[in-house]
This record gives structure tokens, sequence and C-alpha cells, in this order.
């Protein structure tokens, strides 16, 4: 992930490097400083009226935002927030180390298999009684998403993203073209748009993680969660005969994509949708970071993918979600406590969204009325969904999908059709990685 100007979090070029030691020793950067709690050795709060938080938020815009809720925090409670902030790549790079030494009471992190690999390694302690409070302040996925495989809750969230296709509304009115929900009609519509001499998809993967997303949305909607979550968690093989028809369903969307997608950056994929060259482009909502003047942005629009089977529909919605979690023995448990359900409220959420407007609340209780009818639409459709995914890198090991599924996918993006060998591949390197 990397912070862009604005401050909400993108997946980026820096994924290559993210949590380098997740599955043991850790390849730390030189010359960086180790991460290390608040309170130098002794690893966090001494007193029980601060609460200390190691924070991913060095951009300013979210660094701000935090510092809003941490001083309404105290207002309510009287504890004071000490926090711990580090680059947002080196904390990601050193957090196995720093969770394993003496972190801060409280941490920044990402909900999914990231969260519950700390989890079963005993590295984040359960609070299921914080839950007990917040639970009826989130959907039942956000909840789902914040349990770790023992199903207790481990994690907070506070904000998230839904992954789409985006369109121009006046490109779809001015052609007549209809809002596909079915596979079909999804592919009857790139036709129609290669016809009207648009690029159907816009597709840039210069920076190798655009095309994770593509897969997630295929395999999920072909497959279902279950599988989808499974096959991330590095349960399921890569040869499957599932798998496989993943990889069929995108040969057939493939053509319909724009062309040297591995020599575009998404930044220059999505001006082709600025400039109406393209009719659609599947990414996050922070495609409308793109957009620079307001009536094209009021123009902009987006739909769930489209249903595969009918079996799962589009009951799945990719949405990366941010929160907190509270490390193995923190030094003040009572104001770590006390300060994790105050995250869990509608005021926390509608603190940070004030002061960035990028994104939209985990929580359904949260103000949605200066949100605008695309931040709306978002929150609707996160809400709304019967299960949450992350992305790949955070449903599965970033290690894995560093180095090897980056790779194999723009592989495949260049030349579709050495698909088995690419998936034995993949089913090779996986086994090796998870092993470790």
């Amino acid at each position: 992930m990397h912070l862009t100007p604005s401050g909400l979090s993108v997946p980026g070029t820096s994924r290559r490097t993210l949590l380098r030691g997740i599955g043991g020793a850790a390849a730390l950067g030189a010359g960086v400083p180790l991460l290390s709690a608040c309170g130098g050795s002794g690893g966090g709060a001494a007193d029980s009226k601060t609460v200390t938080v190691g924070s991913n938020a060095s951009d300013a815009v979210p660094k701000k935002a935090f510092a809003e809720i941490y001083a309404a925090f105290k207002k309510q409670s009287g504890l004071t927030v000490d926090v711990n902030t580090k680059d947002h790549n080196t904390f990601q790079e050193q957090i196995n180390s720093y969770l394993q030494g003496t972190p801060d009471d409280v941490f920044h992190w990402f909900a999914g298999y990231r969260m519950q690999f700390f989890a079963a390694k005993g590295l984040a302690t359960p609070i299921d009684d914080v839950w007990d409070k917040i639970g009826g302040n989130f959907p039942e996925a956000m909840k789902k998403l914040s349990q770790g495989e023992d199903g207790k809750s481990y994690f907070v969230p506070l904000y998230t993203y839904p992954w789409a296709l985006f369109y121009r509304k006046s490109v779809f009115q001015e052609k007549g073209y209809e809002v596909p929900t079915t596979w079909d009609q999804l592919i009857a519509l790139c036709k129609q748009m290669q016809k009207d001499k648009l690029v159907p998809i816009a597709f840039g993967d210069k920076d190798a993680w655009p095309a994770m997303g593509t897969f997630d949305q295929l395999n999920f909607r072909t497959n279902g969660y279950d599988f989808h979550v499974e096959l991330m968690a590095g349960k399921v093989a890569w040869t499957d005969a599932k798998v496989r028809k993943t990889f069929d369903l995108w040969t057939e969307l493939l053509p319909y994509h724009q062309e040297g997608a591995v020599g575009r950056t998404w930044q220059d994929a999505a001006q082709t949708l600025v400039s109406k060259k393209a009719g659609m482009y599947l990414l996050g909502s922070f495609v409308g970071q793109q957009f620079s003047n307001k009536a094209d942005l009021d123009d902009l629009d987006f739909f769930a993918f489209p249903e595969i089977d009918p079996a799962y529909g589009q009951d799945t919605v990719e949405a990366p979600t941010d929160g907190f979690m509270m490390s193995k023995a923190p030094k003040n448990k009572s104001g770590a406590v006390k300060l994790m359900e105050f995250l869990g409220t509608p005021e926390a959420e509608q603190i940070y969204l004030k002061a960035d407007p990028n994104v939209v609340a985990a929580s359904t209780k949260a103000d949605t009325s200066s949100y605008t009818p695309l931040q709306k639409k978002a929150y609707e459709m996160i809400s709304g969904a019967k299960s949450l995914t992350q992305f790949m890198d955070r449903d599965s090991r970033p290690d894995f999908t560093s180095t090897v599924m980056q790779p194999a996918l723009q592989k495949f993006i260049r030349d579709p059709k050495g698909v088995d060998s690419l998936l034995s591949s993949i089913e090779r390197q996986k086994k090796t990685i998870f092993a470790s």
C-alpha cells in the first residue's frame, strides 16, 4: 500500500516490499530504525492515564484525522493517546518483529488474512468484550471481517472503499448502454463498445497490483467467497479446475481490455475514462482522484461486477478495510479497551471522514448526510454485501502475492495461452512459501 497525496490508502508499487517478515525472517531495510513502542524499552504506557498507539498513518491527511479522533477521545475519557507514527511502508515491513517485541497498546492494521495471521500467532489480544459494546454499529459482513480463524474478534474497522466497474453516465446515456448484471450482458456490452470505437475496459498494470483486483472479482463471482478465501489462504491448489475456469473467463474478457496494460499506470488508464475513450474501468473508488474537473467527477458512476454463477450472484464485494488491533500484552489494557470501544463508534468515524472524504465509514450508524452520491452508493454497496474480501495481497501472504502472483498475472496478460503451466508454477511456489 502507499498513500496518495490525498491520504487515501491505495494499493501501489510498494506492495513488493510489504511485510517481508510475515513468514519468518524479516528483510529489514539497512539503516532504517526499528519500530519500537512509544514507551521505549518498556514497550507501552507505564501509567493508567496514557494509551499508546503504533500508527502507519504517516501522510498528512490521515495523521491529522487520527489526531482529531484522539483529541475527542481524551475529552470523553480523560485518557491521553501517545501516538508512535512510522513511515507507512517501514511500519508494514517491520510489523512482525515489532509485535514480537514490546509493541504499543493498540496498533493500526488491516482486516482479513493479515489480521488473522497475527491473531493465530498469539500476537494480538481478542476483543470480544469490545465487540459486545460496538457490534450493533456494524453490518454482519464487517463483524465477520474482524474475526480470527478461532472465531474471536481481533479488529475494529474504521473506513473502507469498494472495487467496482466505473463508467461515465453521459457515455452510457449517449450510446444507450445499460448496466450489465450478468456475464453475458457484460460481454455483449464490451462488443458493442468496440463497435462504437471505445476501449471497453480501461486497464493499467504497470505497478502489478491492479490485475490482482480483476482476478479477485472473477474468482469470487465464479467460485464463491468461501472458495476464494481458501485459495488466498493457501488451502486450495491453484491447479484446481475451478481456478482454471476463472482464468478461462478472464481469457474471454481480456480482448476487451486496453492493450499494452503492463506498460501503463493505473492513473494513465483512468485518464482514458476521464476523456471518454474508455467505456468502463475496474478499480477501487480512489479512481475518482483522477477526475480533477467537478463536472467530470459528477458524471462518474459505478456498478458491481456482474453475476457469473447465480449460486453466488453479486453477494461478495471487495472492500479493503483499515482499522485497529490490540497488541498481545498491552501495558494499559483497560485504557486500550476504552480506546477500541471509542474507535468503533459512529462519532470516531465521522471525525475521520470529515478530514478524509475519500473513503466511507465501516459502520452502518455513521452519518452519511455529507456523503457525495458516489460515497453514498459505495457505502450502500459495502453495507449490503453478504461477504467482504480485502484484496489479494491482504487476503493472502504478501510475500506470495508480491513475488509469485504479481509477475504471474502480468505473464498471463501478455500471453493467456500458457495457463496450465502458469498455474502449475504458481502452485509449486505457493507450497514452498506457505510451508515456511
